[in-house]
């Protein structure tokens, strides 16, 4: 058991902070395990490649909006962002840049979406009525680009 400011401690490096850790000007040392060390390199942004498969200009564009307001009264574009909302995304520019997909399913009769994928690739679905009660709606975020 260790001490510190006469505080006992299980596991003292739950609770270190930077001025414990001793530090060089380009190497830290792990003194609890011999012959590791680390070093710090500086990253350029020229050295970095882009990978992967993008297709289109809005998969390699990360669009973000410019403000954002809370929906007052209910409407077809409120229920749509509280489904998306609901199902951890934005609005549907972040769901489609996220999943890369061009279509979401929606009911043909409301027009409402349908169905939905988390980030964690479980789905939601969602009814053909309204689902966001008129005491969810003020917490609605609308986004504006």
């Amino acid at each position: 058991m260790v001490e510190k400011n006469g505080v006992p401690m299980e596991n003292p490096f739950v609770f270190m902070d930077n001025n414990d850790v001793p530090c060089t000007s380009g190497e830290v040392l792990m003194a609890d395990v011999p012959g590791m060390s680390f070093s710090r390199e500086d990253i350029s942004f020229e050295d970095t490649k882009v990978t992967g498969d993008i297709s289109g200009a809005a998969a390699s564009i990360d669009i973000k909006p410019k403000s954002i307001q809370r929906a007052k009264t209910w409407s077809d574009e409120v229920e749509n962002l509280y489904r998306f909302q609901r199902a951890g995304y934005r609005d549907e520019i972040e769901y489609k840049q996220v999943k890369q997909v061009d279509m979401v399913e929606r009911w043909p009769e409301t027009g409402f979406v349908k169905k939905l994928q988390r980030r964690d690739n479980t789905f939601y679905y969602y009814d053909k009525e309204r689902e966001c009660e008129d005491k969810e709606v003020h917490k609605v975020r609308v986004y504006a680009y």
